[in-house]
């Protein structure tokens, strides 16, 4: 009599620094300083809700943020596959489902976090995360059309973070009309920095019918949609603090949006090539802007609400 052992596979289970890998903590710093700004603009002693800071911060980076790039990993697989194959999920160091089952359990971190920042702060954690989701995944999927995409990205990322942060900060209510406004001008912003992470992703965009801004409107005019959406905007805040008295603070930004201005004529000298370029280098000059407009707006606090 013989008997017949069958044994079952091992469970493999990703290494933690995949794992770290698939959340990208690069991309964490946007929000995490929109985040600031909202706590800036809002006016309010931080030494009071030190506490809650905190947590809205690792709120904004560290689950909010990983959790729209491990969605994006899952979804975008196939994708990644064509453009970045040593990513963890297509190379094969995240195993099986394991991409999707972090992407599902930082949701849940995300939102249990949330409560802890009151209703407005919540809300916005959970429309950040819907927004992050509707981005990647069937059947809204909206990276599909660059227009859409980057707009969710924009007001997730910067718009959401602002918000949240000024959220705290006003004992859980809702942030003032101009703090609003300036986190809707910088999501906006945020909607050419998007772009110009497209550029790399073109050759396999178009082989997936992904309408990224480079596939719809050419390298060209993507370039230029990009530098109009990051410098417009700014504009805008510029007059508007003008408007609201803080001069001085209008001007440092007008001085920021000057040198990004001279980036952008190179930038567009050869889009393709010197996205990533510009991304590392002038990328700082719009967001030290928003810190300039966040302090702005804490100096005027009471005049206007």
């Amino acid at each position: 009599m013989t008997t017949s052992i069958t044994h079952r596979p091992a469970v493999q289970i990703p290494a933690i620094a995949s794992v770290i890998e698939l959340l990208k903590p690069i991309t964490w710093f946007a929000p995490m300083w929109a985040f600031g700004c909202g706590v800036v603009a809002s006016g309010a002693p931080v030494s009071e809700h030190w506490g809650l800071v905190l947590v809205g911060v690792l709120l904004a980076g560290p689950l909010v943020c990983a959790t729209s790039q491990a969605v994006n990993d899952w979804f975008d697989r196939h994708v990644d596959a064509i453009n970045e194959p040593d990513r963890p999920i297509p190379s094969g160091r995240m195993p099986g489902r394991w991409g999707l089952y972090i992407a599902v359990l930082w949701t849940l971190l995300s939102l249990a976090v949330g409560l802890v920042l009151g209703p407005v702060g919540f809300a916005a954690a959970a429309a950040g995360l819907v927004l992050a989701w509707a981005y990647s995944a069937p059947p809204l999927r909206l990276k599909r059309n660059g227009w859409w995409g980057n707009a969710a990205c924009g007001l997730c990322y910067e718009g959401l973070a602002w918000i949240t942060g000024a959220a705290v900060m006003a004992a859980g209510g809702w942030p003032t009309d101009r703090s609003m406004l300036l986190a809707l001008l910088y999501s906006i912003g945020a909607h050419g920095i998007m772009t110009l992470n497209d550029f790399k992703s073109i050759d396999g965009d178009r082989q997936m019918g992904i309408g990224s801004l480079p596939v719809q409107l050419g390298v060209d005019g993507a370039a230029r949609s990009a530098c109009f959406l990051m410098a417009g905007p700014q504009a805008v805040v510029i007059a508007m603090l003008v408007e609201w008295g803080a001069t001085g603070h209008a001007l440092g930004v007008a001085g920021l949006l000057a040198v990004q201005i001279a980036l952008m004529v190179r930038f567009l000298g050869a889009p393709r090539e010197r996205a990533t370029w510009y991304s590392a280098l002038g990328i700082n000059f719009f967001v030290i802007g928003m810190l300039v407009s966040a302090f702005a707006l804490r100096a005027t606090t009471g005049a206007a609400g």
